[in-house]
């Protein structure tokens, strides 16, 4: 007989898979301990496991995986009001003049508490950008899981040595904090900002450790010109800054080099073309899709009718380009940008990109209420009860910021 001993027991009005069929199971409940052992109605849940102790969540309660925010920069969270907004390239020279600033005022404490406003705002998984690794301990010390992704940055040919070394020796300092919830990952920032030798050698570390990769990919007008023709608001920045008259790969050659990742995430992409988003659906790679920001640098919309069979997460990027990290209100934003959708088919879309959308472009099992996963869940309750199946996703995204029950890998987690 299976030890039900550890097992726990939790009810709800209603509970959301997000699977790919986006099951809705009314007065649901889950059983599990580190992982998922079993999802159903509670009549039958009770009647299985009549030995364990049952919570029930209350009235007009929800259960669901914890929210994935698979791109966020945290070493920039002490930006509120120093950036530029408006234009990417104001928005970057604006970045390179206040960044030794904003890097020293994010302390370790401001970001332990951006993680932890995370955590009541029900994210449980983040795929953290680390371009520097001041990050690192808090990104050890948090309950939230975190897929850390050391990224490499730098063009200048006189400076690739040094670049990667630095790249290595912060790489090595993640892997040797490997855990369960803190798992190395690496990240090309760019294909405008990173020298091909370094894509390619960083690449090669990636596949021999089966690491999950990320990059930031067509995200202005000003990158797309450049990396097509050299030309455009990037020109006289690389000339003046670098030296640097033509671009290191036109778009289609950088995403070449991306063969043979497992798990691999594009970000942004609001600028690319239909060739560009079949190379990167043969990837096997997942979109990242992080409204905010891009309505803050380019004023410009990822068009999701584009990508519908390209597998889609989101993220809030970082403060440098979010008024927030919190990933209900993003998905919000989101929910009211894109109007070219029925309202109820496109918060059940957002909602599976914010849970297994994450999870699958982060390379975890994670994100589906369902047997054998990462027990991930959260609870909150809705503001009145909901009638109509069909509406509860868009009722979801509407009416919730916070919630009142958090569990990473079977453990609760204190929240406020």
């Amino acid at each position: 007989m299976i030890n039900q001993t550890n097992y726990k027991l939790l009810s709800a009005d209603w509970l959301l898979t997000c699977d790919e069929h986006f099951k809705i199971i009314k007065d649901g409940a889950i059983v599990f301990d580190k992982q998922i052992i079993e999802v159903g109605t509670l009549e039958d849940i009770k009647d299985k496991y009549p030995n364990v102790e049952h919570k029930y969540c209350g009235k007009d309660s929800v259960l669901m995986p914890g929210l994935v925010n698979s791109h966020v920069h945290l070493e920039f969270s002490a930006n509120k009001t120093t950036l530029k907004y408006g234009n990417f390239v104001q928005w970057l020279f604006s970045v390179i003049a206040n960044r030794e600033e904003l890097i020293e005022k994010a302390t370790k404490t401001l970001i332990d508490d951006e993680l932890k406003k995370m955590l009541q705002n029900g994210t449980t998984t983040v795929g953290a950008i680390s371009s520097y690794g001041f990050d690192m301990q808090s990104c050890i010390q948090t309950p939230i899981n975190v897929v850390y992704f050391t990224e490499v940055l730098g063009s200048k040919p006189e400076m690739i040595d040094t670049l990667f070394l630095d790249f290595q020796a912060k790489l090595k300092s993640a892997i040797t904090h490997e855990s369960s919830n803190f798992i190395p990952a690496v990240a090309i920032h760019s294909p405008y900002s990173t020298h091909p030798f370094l894509i390619r050698e960083v690449l090669q570390i990636a596949k021999q450790n089966n690491m999950a990769v990320s990059t930031h990919f067509q995200e202005s007008q000003a990158e797309n010109d450049w990396l097509n023709d050299s030309t455009g608001e990037f020109e006289l920045f690389f000339k003046d800054m670098l030296d640097q008259h033509e671009s290191f790969a036109k778009p289609s050659t950088f995403l070449y080099q991306f063969k043979d990742i497992e798990n691999l995430s594009f970000t942004h992409c609001v600028q690319a073309n239909q060739k560009e988003l079949k190379q990167i659906k043969e990837l096997g790679a997942s979109i990242i899709h992080c409204p905010n920001s891009n309505r803050l640098l380019n004023n410009t919309i990822l068009n999701l009718s584009y990508i519908e069979d390209i597998p889609l997460a989101i993220g809030t990027d970082g403060l440098s380009s979010n008024h927030t990290l919190n990933m209900f209100e993003e998905i919000r934003n989101s929910f009211f940008m894109h109007t070219n959708f029925d309202a109820n088919h496109l918060a059940m879309k957002l909602l599976t990109a914010a849970t297994s959308g994450g999870a699958k472009a982060l390379g975890l099992k994670k994100g589906i209420l369902t047997k054998d996963f990462d027990a991930d869940i959260i609870s909150f309750k809705l503001p009145d009860t909901c009638t109509d199946i069909e509406d509860l996703a868009t009722a979801i995204i509407l009416h919730t910021t916070k919630v009142q029950i958090s569990y990473i890998q079977g453990k609760s987690i204190e929240l406020f």
